[in-house]
Formats: structure tokens, C-alpha cells, sequence
């Protein structure tokens, strides 16, 4: 299958809200607790079990996007948004037939396994496209799409609370919500499948630079090098310490000022969140762009090294300062979703655009490892402190001095990054011919 070619003419800026079209739909996974309770009620579900679809489709997005990156690159941007859109879709349209007949498996397999497939090759589809549309830009067009993945919840959490409201919240109101999202989704994804295009040669802005030129490092030799799997730390140790507390949020902020003369209430816990899902989304096209001025090494700098000062600050003086502790909170998790955006930008300085959509696939296992590694890591320490009889802020203090430790551990990851070794470069010929076999005989 050759990828859609732009013809004469075509904008570039029409890519990236072909690659938020993508990515705004599948961000509906950060959304999945609006359907906890109701999930809970309807089907008899403890919070386990609730948020077992969540879990599962996390996992399969590493393991899609691992084991798939390399078919995107060989088939292209638009086979890639098909098949995520496929699959997302049907996740929520088994989920629904699962809810409709009170059969939690299907809700597990269709949201969790099917849809979770469309939730990795969707998150890297446009990734490689859009870094060979904007080789002079590619950390601002990176964040541009996957600031969509860190926004989507802020669309389906209301639309998916009112439609379990309008809809009721039993088995069968659960599943015409089911319904209506794969169906919407469905038509929503379908814009990218059709805008989505790949450029006509490597130099797609007439006086800038070359998509090709430079270092080109196969996925297969990539993941042999140590620069790989430095920034699989990096990555890791970043997601971690910004899930840490994006996972605990309402909480967390409610246990620091539990023992205060100001305690926090539930509706000021909840716009906690909100505000935190909001320095997520802006930090990716934020911190993405600013990389693209001071460097990907500098930028992972600040994220890691700031990142590890802010939870500094919060451990000392968190539960003094309302201000203080909100303030460190939104930096971490403006650092998690600059992450999460700048990655693709440095893993094209360092592999070239070759292959960098399975390198990312690849990479993607750390986020996996993260979404494990993170809320583990708070919550176990949590209840173990609270067994112990502690109270307030004093439940976090163990997991957050584990977290200064894993941002510095990917801090000094970061500094052992290198060009990568001449061996691992792809021939020119072997380069040329893959190139030009993605090329349809018109171009």
C-alpha cells in the first residue's frame, strides 16, 4: 500500500489537524473514570474491576505501538489512522453490546484489547509524518498532535457525564453512551484518514532542510543502542514522577491540607484536577516548541532536573502553602506532558526520520512501565504509611523522595546521551530505495 502523496500546492499546516483529529478522539482513555461509578452500580463492580479495561488498554498501547510502529512506517499515515480508527470504534461498540447484556468481559475485551490496539497505532501514526512535513519545526508539530492526546479527556469527560445523565446510568444507559462515542469517533477520525498526506520530497519548505539529511538509523539497530535505551529512561522516569501524582490528584491535595485550618473540599479538589489536565496539554505544545529553540537535551534538562525540585519543594513545604503545592503540581505535569511530546523531536536528532515512527513505537514500552511503576508507587506507600497510623502529608513522603530519586536517575541518563556510533547508520542506497519505494509512479 503506498501513503497518500500531497499533490502540488498542498499545505502543510493541513497535517497536524489531520493528526489532532486522531489524537483528540483516542485522549478519551484519560476520560475512563467518568464511567467508573456508573460501571460500578450497574454491573456490581468493585474499583478493581472498574478500572480494568483502563489498565488493559494502557498496556495494549505499548504493546500495539511497539509491535506496530514498524507496519505504520511501511504502510504509511493513512493505513495507520484506519486502523486505529477501526478499532477504537469497535472497542466502544463491543463495550456497548457488553454493557447491554450485563457481560462485563466484552467491556474488558472490546475497550480494553480492541480498543487499546487503536489507542497505540493511533497515538504514533502521524508522528513520522508529521516530523517530514516540519523538519525545521519537528518539536512544535509533534506537540501540535499529541497535545490533542492530553486534551481529549477535557472534551469526553463533560460529553460523557451528560450522557450518562440524559441517558441514565444503568446497564442500558452505559451502553447507548458506549454507543454514541464509537459512532462519533468514528466519523470524528475519519477526517484525519482522509486529510492526512505525506510529502512529495524530502524538502517539503521550499529553502529549508532535508527530512533525510543527516544521521538515518534503522528501528532493529536502534534499540541496540545505548542512546535508546537512555532515553527509554528519560522517558520512563519522567512519566512516572507526572503520573505519580496525576493518578492521586484529588486526594493528594485533599490529604496535604486535611490537618490545616483550611482544608481542601471536594469541588476544589476536583478543579485541582482540571487544572492539572490543563498544564498537562499546554506543557506539550509548550515545552515541545520551546525545543526546538534551546535543544532536546537542554529541554529534558529542565524537565528532569526542575521536576525533581518541585517535589522537593512540595515534601518540605507542601502542606504549608496552598499556592506553593499547586504551583509545583502544575509544573510537574506541564514536564509529564512536554515529555511526552518532545520525545519524537529527540529521537529524530538522534535516528534521522528513517524509521523514528517504530523507534517511537518501541520507545513507548517506558510509558507502559510508567503507568504501572507511578500510581504503584504512591498508592502502596500510602496505604502502608496509613496502616501504620500516620495521617496528611506525611503519607507521601517516602514515595515522593523515590521520585526525586528517578528523576535524577533519568537526569544522569540524559547526560550519557551521544550521536550515535557510525555503525548503526542505514547505507545511503538501502536509505534512497526505501524512500523512493514509498513514493507512488507519479510523484
Amino acid at each position: 500500500m503506498s501513503p497518500p502523496v500531497a499533490p502540488p500546492g498542498w499545505s502543510r499546516w493541513l497535517v497536524p489537524p489531520a493528526a489532532l483529529s486522531v489524537h483528540l478522539s483516542i485522549g478519551q482513555a484519560y476520560a475512563w473514570s467518568v464511567f467508573k461509578p456508573s460501571l460500578e452500580s450497574a454491573l456490581h463492580l468493585d474499583g478493581t474491576q472498574s478500572a480494568l479495561p483502563f489498565q488493559l488498554a494502557i498496556v495494549m498501547l505499548g504493546l500495539s505501538a511497539a509491535f506496530g510502529g514498524t507496519l505504520v512506517e511501511r504502510n504509511g499515515p493513512r493505513w495507520a489512522m484506519t486502523v486505529a480508527l477501526v478499532c477504537f470504534s469497535s472497542g466502544f461498540l463491543i463495550s456497548a453490546l457488553g454493557a447491554r447484556t450485563q457481560q462485563y468481559w466484552l467491556i474488558v475485551l472490546g475497550y480494553g484489547f480492541v480498543g487499546g490496539i487503536g489507542l497505540g497505532i493511533g497515538y504514533i501514526s502521524p508522528v513520522s509524518t508529521l516530523i517530514k512535513w516540519f523538519p525545521d519545526r519537528p518539536g512544535m508539530a509533534t506537540g501540535i498532535a499529541i497535545m490533542g492526546f492530553g486534551g481529549g479527556a477535557l472534551i469526553a469527560s463533560p460529553w460523557s457525564a451528560q450522557m450518562l445523565q440524559s441517558f441514565g446510568a444503568d446497564h442500558s444507559g452505559i451502553a447507548l453512551a458506549f454507543l454514541v462515542h464509537g459512532l462519533s469517533y468514528a466519523v470524528f477520525m475519519s477526517l484525519g484518514v482522509l486529510l492526512v498526506r505525506v510529502p512529495r520530497t524530502d524538502k517539503p519548505v521550499d529553502g529549508g532542510p532535508s527530512a533525510v539529511e543527516g544521521v538515518q538509523v534503522s528501528a532493529r539497530s536502534a534499540v541496540r543502542t545505548p542512546q535508546f535505551w537512555c532515553l527509554w529512561i528519560v522517558l520512563c522516569t519522567n512519566v512516572t514522577a507526572g503520573i505519580g501524582i496525576l493518578e492521586k490528584a484529588a486526594p493528594m491535595i485533599t490529604d496535604f491540607f486535611a490537618d490545616t485550618s483550611t482544608p481542601v473540599s471536594a469541588s476544589a479538589a476536583a478543579g485541582f484536577v482540571a487544572l492539572l489536565s490543563a498544564a498537562n496539554m499546554a506543557g506539550r505544545i509548550g515545552w515541545s516548541s520551546t525545543s526546538d529553540l534551546i535543544g532536546r537535551k537542554n529541554i529534558y534538562r529542565l524537565y528532569l532536573g526542575v521536576g525533581a525540585l518541585m517535589y522537593l519543594l512540595i515534601a518540605l513545604c507542601g502542606d504549608t502553602s496552598k499556592p506553593l503545592f499547586v504551583l509545583c503540581a502544575l509544573v510537574i505535569l506541564s514536564f509529564y506532558g512536554g515529555g511526552f511530546a518532545t520525545v519524537p523531536a529527540y529521537l529524530t536528532d538522534l535516528f534521522g526520520t528513517y524509521q523514528v515512527g517504530a523507534i517511537h513505537g518501541r520507545l513507548l514500552t517506558a510509558w507502559s512501565t510508567a503507568g504501572v511503576l507511578g500510581p504503584l508507587i504512591v498508592n502502596w506507600i500510602a496505604d502502608r504509611q496509613e496502616a501504620a497510623g500516620r495521617h496528611g502529608s506525611s503519607l507521601y513522603g517516602l514515595s515522593f523522595a523515590i521520585m526525586i530519586g528517578l528523576l535524577m536517575a533519568g537526569f544522569a541518563a540524559n547526560e550519557l546521551v551521544r550521536p550515535v556510533h557510525a555503525r548503526h547508520h542505514v547505507p545511503a542506497p538501502r536509505k534512497d530505495a526505501d524512500v523512493a519505494r514509498q513514493q507512488p509512479e507519479s510523484a
